[in-house]
């Protein structure tokens, strides 16, 4: 196997021997590991505290960059939803994963597989309900804003 991707399975390992979950994430930039990151939901009590996502946040805040279009993961297990936005987000253009939703779900931990379905519904039928909500008539709109402000 890779050594990037053993990496990432052994912190997802020491991750469970510490009472967290199965998955741990590498960031790699030129054959070198620049972040890591393990759930930490169970320290933290972050929904968002996923191994893909803390090993983005600390390179974004270390390099002071949003733009990873040229690193890859290395990912124990497939990426959740938000993880995968946040790949796409940050410019990420390639990952690898060992474990998939589907063998997650297999062994009890179905949330991911759960959403990747729902996003698949139209939205009306999906199990969050989410309402657009318009601004007022005299509500100034920052999307106008933003707009005006990067017309260069």
């Amino acid at each position: 196997m890779d050594k990037f991707m053993d990496r990432a399975v052994e912190l997802s390992l020491e991750n469970v021997r510490s009472g967290g979950t199965p998955f741990g994430a590498v960031l790699v930039k030129d054959g070198e590991i620049i972040s890591e990151g393990v759930n930490e939901l169970h320290h933290t009590y972050d929904s968002s505290g996923h191994a893909e996502m803390l090993a983005i946040r600390r390179a974004q805040a270390e390099l002071k960059t949003l733009d990873l279009s040229d690193y890859t993961m290395y990912a124990s297990g497939e990426p959740c939803p938000m993880c995968l936005s946040v790949m796409y987000i940050s410019g990420i253009k390639k990952g690898y994963y060992c474990a998939s939703v589907d063998e997650a779900a297999e062994v009890g931990m179905s949330i991911s597989k759960e959403i990747y379905e729902d996003f698949k519904k139209d939205r009306a039928e999906r199990k969050l309900v989410m309402k657009n909500m318009p601004l007022e008539e005299a509500q100034e709109n920052p999307m106008d804003l933003w707009v005006e402000k990067n017309k260069n």
